[in-house]
């Protein structure tokens, strides 16, 4: 039973579908799988009786012949998709019991195409993090060790549980999601497959909302077919979301073992920061050859406005969920402190149910939305956010297909390593990665190897909008030309 665990999705929807195991025996061995392994934290909440129920529906399905694209695939999902009847918090006390009514679209489409929930996955507190560790469950721990060293090492983040989960086989993929890295970054440390797709591919509705033009829903797997099948499932247009595009969606696994012969792909000199590890770089040089060898031509671009980009966004992150944060005050769901008056409820209630880092971003988002500082930083981060569209715009305008760049400037660190007493060097962590979502660009993260310490690095493939099948095609001429990273040992 343990085995089952350690297919990726594509095989394991093809084995049910030869009939060579059942829904329900896949979805036991996961469910071991996560009570084994809780000392990863990277589940919130589990729900083996859902799932038990959903795969004997996709049992009695598959019977029938009638399976739908994830029929009986145990998947996670990040605590920050509404689902009905099971708590939702974004890993938040001050959304402590709240049970929505209503489901997230993405998650719908993923029970309507068969999908069986395990449980609701782990990540910094309203998605607001870098590595994990500001969740109100206490931090998430990843799979992977550095070599002769038994120091935790953090899995990276929001979307840390997502990438844990799936690193350490406790579902076949998660769902995820990414505002300027959170979806890429945690794959590159746990040797897992990430796609932040294009703004407005993947519904919003029913996600937490952390900054709003940011934000985008996406997948985490094994491999880069697995999040290929998982994409399909997830984007697609909704009524319900004004920022979703109404773009027919292709079926995205197709583009796996495409060639990519001919293929342009930029090389920007801007991503060469000064202090980047040998190793880093050493990788980044490795990917260029490995798609020279695939037919790619790879040609060098400027995105001189890339500098900008990490101020940029921790002005305009901030004042979006300065914003989309005053919904919580203990009236309506979640958290309640009692108070002289509404104003004292409002206080107690926002003091006790967020942390330290959704705190000090508020503060910061309502600072530069305040009179007399609104023009002189939100205003001028937003014509910075222009400036570096506009560079993605020329690059592509000229010929450029993709653009390959590193994903993270490290490998994964420890926990309390970074950030401790200085909470800019863990914003440094999203240097790469804050332009896809500040362009609304599509990027994809697969990994490519080992640093020294034995620990995943990845490699990043920012697309043109809405063109995600070429970065599918290009992820998997990456996917095959790299070394195979192996899986972690199972030490929990």
């Amino acid at each position: 039973m343990t085995e089952l665990t350690k297919l990726t999705l594509a095989a394991a929807r093809d084995g049910l579908r030869a009939r060579k195991f059942t829904a329900t025996e896949l979805t036991k061995a996961h469910i071991a799988a996560v009570e084994k392994a809780r000392a990863l934290n990277a589940y919130i909440a589990e729900t083996p009786e859902r799932a038990l129920a959903q795969a004997a529906d996709s049992d009695a399905r598959l019977a029938k012949g009638e399976g739908r694209p994830l029929e009986g695939l145990p998947l996670g999902i990040k605590d920050l998709y509404c689902t009905q009847g099971v708590e939702t918090t974004a890993a938040s006390r001050i959304l402590k019991g709240f049970k929505p009514h209503y489901e997230s679209t993405v998650t719908a489409q993923l029970w309507r195409d068969g999908g069986v929930m395990l449980g609701k996955l782990n990540l910094d507190e309203f998605a607001m993090g870098s590595s994990n560790e500001t969740s109100a469950f206490g931090p998430v721990v990843s799979p992977w060790r550095r070599k002769g060293s038994d120091a935790k090492i953090v899995p990276g983040g929001s979307s840390g549980g997502s990438a844990a989960a799936v690193a350490a086989h406790l579902c076949l993929a998660a769902t995820a999601t990414d505002t300027g890295g959170s979806i890429r970054q945690p794959a590159a440390f746990t040797g897992t497959v990430g796609v932040k797709p294009t703004y407005g591919r993947c519904s919003r509705w029913g996600v937490v909302a952390f900054a709003s033009s940011l934000d985008q829903a996406g997948p985490i797997a094994r491999d880069v077919r697995d999040c290929a099948i998982m994409l399909r499932s997830m984007a697609g247009f909704d009524p319900k979301d004004s920022t979703s595009v109404d773009r027919p969606v292709p079926d995205y696994e197709k583009a796996i073992g495409a060639s990519v012969s001919g293929k342009t792909i930029g090389i920007p000199r801007e991503y060469r920061l000064e202090g980047m590890s040998a190793e880093i770089d050493g990788l980044w040089k490795q990917g260029v050859e490995w798609l020279r060898d695939a037919g790619a031509k790879i040609v060098d671009i400027s995105l001189p406005h890339t500098r900008m980009a990490l101020p940029a966004y921790y002005i305009v992150a901030p004042a979006e969920a300065s914003s989309n944060l005053a919904r919580y005050d203990g009236v309506r769901y979640g958290l309640r402190e009692n108070g002289r008056d509404i104003v004292e409820l409002y206080e107690k209630t926002r003091a006790a149910g967020f942390g330290p880092e959704v705190r000090r971003r508020i503060m910061i988002g309502t600072y530069v939305l305040s009179a007399g500082y609104y023009d002189a930083y939100y205003v001028r981060a937003q014509k910075i956010r222009t400036l570096i569209k506009q560079d993605f715009e020329q690059a592509f305008h000229a010929g450029v297909d993709a653009i390959l760049t590193p994903a993270t400037p490290s490998p994964a660190f420890a926990l309390g390593e970074k950030g401790s007493a200085d909470p800019v060097e863990m914003y440094l962590n999203d240097v790469f990665t804050v332009t896809v979502n500040m362009a609304g660009l599509p990027g994809l993260v697969a990994p490519c190897g080992l640093a020294a310490d034995g620990l995943p690095l990845g490699l990043q493939l920012i697309g043109r909008p809405f063109e995600e099948e070429t970065l599918f095609s290009l992820g998997a001429a990456l996917e095959n030309a790299a070394p195979k990273i192996g899986l972690p040992k199972a030490w929990w």
